[in-house]
């Protein structure tokens, strides 16, 4: 049995299929998590939720911000961007049976192997938050998403304020905080307020901001953290840090980590993948 992270696919279901072939991935066998951005800017997201509900139980899908904007698209609480590619799911018979599925999966998890933790998110984690902090948080928000409240939230979940945590937040401001650190974050200050505009390398750090992960005294530093979302990063492996998102639908590659009896055993697949749209 074989345990396995992948980037963000965003809708390159014909690039997933051929990691899938590449890396000899066993549904009855393998497990492998895939770190969100499933949808949106590629050329088949359908076909993505659809293999992933399939395969669910073997393919453990996180939520990230692409995901999240679907649903929001499809609760008519966000307009449809130029550059979506969407229509196919929001078109489909299968529409509301996919959407449904979608809602349900988590925006965090933890899986343990070879004795360790691995903790897996879209973006990031504030440095207050240690990795049961996360789970937690994650799970508030999970529950509004699976509950009869989440239309109404959707409506209110876009929005850059508050942009630091405070165990005092309540309410919409504090799901807001939540979603935006595990789905959005890249840059913060050392005291963790949140930058949303820059989307550069992290050698390109604006002023007084750092990556998330290289903020001193990070809570989560001491737990290996998988995550996708930052394609001008690319594949970044340390000790206690994973970045998976190699910019498949830019046309990069769609990289998987296969590890081995430890966390700290890993060997990175990747297949190329044509451009489905141009960055900028």
């Amino acid at each position: 049995m074989a345990l396995y992270c992948i980037g963000d696919v965003q809708g390159c279901d014909a690039a997933l299929q051929r990691l899938l072939d590449l890396i000899g991935f066993s549904p009855s066998r393998d497990t492998a998590f895939l770190l969100g951005d499933l949808v949106n800017r590629g050329p088949d997201s359908a076909a993505v939720l659809r293999r992933c509900r399939a395969h669910e139980g073997a393919l453990h899908c996180l939520l990230g911000n692409h995901d999240l904007h679907l649903l929001a698209t499809a609760h008519g609480a966000r307009k449809p961007s130029r550059r979506d590619t969407l229509d196919g799911i929001l078109q489909a018979d299968d529409r509301d049976s996919l959407l449904d599925w979608l809602r349900r999966q988590p925006l965090a998890l933890a899986h343990a192997h070879g004795g360790e933790t691995l903790l897996m998110l879209h973006a990031g984690a504030l440095p207050a938050w240690s990795t049961a902090d996360t789970l937690r948080l994650a799970r508030e928000v999970h529950d509004v998403l699976r509950g009869d409240e989440m239309p109404a939230f959707l409506h209110q979940m876009y929005g850059n304020q508050p942009d630091r945590w405070s165990d005092t937040l309540t309410g919409t401001g504090r799901l807001r905080v939540i979603v935006n650190a595990l789905t959005r974050l890249r840059f913060c200050s050392p005291e963790g307020v949140m930058d949303f505009e820059s989307t550069e390398s992290a050698s390109s750090a604006p002023p007084g901001l750092l990556p998330w992960f290289d903020v001193p005294g990070r809570r989560t530093a001491g737990t290996l953290l998988a995550f996708g979302h930052w394609s001008t990063l690319g594949h970044m492996s340390r000790p206690d840090l994973l970045a998976l998102d190699t910019g498949c639908v830019w046309g990069g590659q769609l990289s998987a980590v296969r590890f081995g009896a430890t966390l700290a055993e890993r060997e990175l697949l990747q297949v190329q993948c044509p451009q489905a749209q141009a960055p900028g």
